[in-house]
């Protein structure tokens, strides 16, 4: 089976750090985000994925010269010019020659959804398009989706007030299309594959939707961007057995970090350098950042090549952009963003 992979965004509320490269190639406790995307798709029997590019192309197709991830063949269909979802979809299936029943999934979600039961539902339904739901507490964030007890969708409501959301089942990112519905997203500009595409489908009676419980993250913020790294920490599977672990700190080999350090839920990544007597909690250092003698830093995304200064207090939730040298005896805290914004 092929999969579309939809990894077009700028992943603006990311920012300083997806400046320097694109959200799907943050790292994952060590691992570029994209990489665990594909083990989950290639648990399923998918044997081929087509990533969608927009933003910052050159990084994607750079960094996988032979055209492969977790032994799924690798292809690139570059926009020529924004096309929203449904218009990279197509043209990403037209790139690539879909010509069956296909799955696309967002590069920025992590989840342990069972696809094969997705797509065994799309095909006993006999649905053109079918969407996997998670249940949240707020759905407002989120594409909302109400369905009679055939998993039909009946109303699909893009981020609706709290207040007015038809259920608290959302659009998890993640869908089974057949090529069928190509022929209902306009060629040649931007189309929305959840404000047209969705309801039209749901009005042909051909659109359905399937819940389950898995886990699930849209890593899109800072704070989910964080959480996720965290529940990776925790257990989560994302395909992978985590090496040089040591309770809920991942430190890398290539890494120093000095005496007198406390972690907890603290990412060490490679080529950091971690002074004396700092204090790492629910942190993710990103490959080559440097925390000066005495710091404490909780609750924060540190960029590639940031320096953190001597005695320093950050967090939460502060986002250091690459290379920003935040000085000594800074005090820092709320939704504080550091580098080129």
């Amino acid at each position: 089976m092929k999969s579309i992979i939809l990894v077009g965004g700028k992943g603006t509320r990311l920012r300083p750090l997806t400046f320097e490269m694109p959200k799907q190639m943050l790292p994952l406790v060590g691992l570029p985000m994209l990489e665990c995307v594909f083990a989950s798709l290639a648990k399923h029997d998918v044997d081929e994925v087509v990533l969608s590019l927009g933003y910052l192309p050159d990084q994607f197709i750079d960094a996988y010269p032979l055209n492969s991830i977790s032994g799924v063949k690798l292809t690139y269909a570059v926009e020529p010019e924004p096309l929203d979802t449904a218009g990279a979809i197509r043209f990403a299936a037209e790139t690539a020659g879909i010509d069956d029943t296909f799955l696309v999934v967002n590069g920025d979600v992590l989840t342990d959804l069972d696809l094969s039961a997705l797509v065994s539902f799309h095909h006993r339904r006999h649905a053109v398009g079918t969407i996997a739901l998670h249940e949240v507490d707020d759905p407002s964030r989120y594409g909302v989706v109400a369905t009679d007890s055939e998993g039909r969708v009946e109303a699909f409501v893009e981020k609706p007030a709290r207040e007015a959301a038809p259920s608290n089942f959302i659009n998890a990112g993640t869908y089974v299309f057949d090529p069928a519905v190509l022929d209902v997203i306009a060629p040649d500009r931007r189309v929305s594959v959840e404000r047209e595409v969705f309801p039209l489908l749901a009005q042909q009676g051909s659109l359905f939707a399937m819940a389950d419980n898995a886990y699930w993250i849209d890593t899109g913020t800072p704070e989910s961007f964080l959480q996720a790294n965290v529940d990776v920490l925790h257990g989560f599977d994302v395909g992978r057995h985590l090496e040089h672990l040591e309770g809920t700190t991942w430190r890398h080999p290539s890494s120093t970090v000095a005496p007198g350090v406390r972690t907890r839920n603290a990412v060490i990544d490679r080529d950091c350098v971690v002074g004396a007597n700092v204090v790492l909690e629910n942190v993710v250092l990103m490959p080559g950042a440097i925390v000066r003698d005495g710091a404490q830093v909780r609750n924060s995304l540190i960029g590639p090549r940031a320096v953190i200064g001597s005695h320093s207090v950050l967090g939460p939730t502060c986002v250091v952009g690459a290379e920003y040298v935040v000085p000594e005896h800074s005090r820092l805290a709320g939704s504080v963003k550091l580098g080129d914004i």
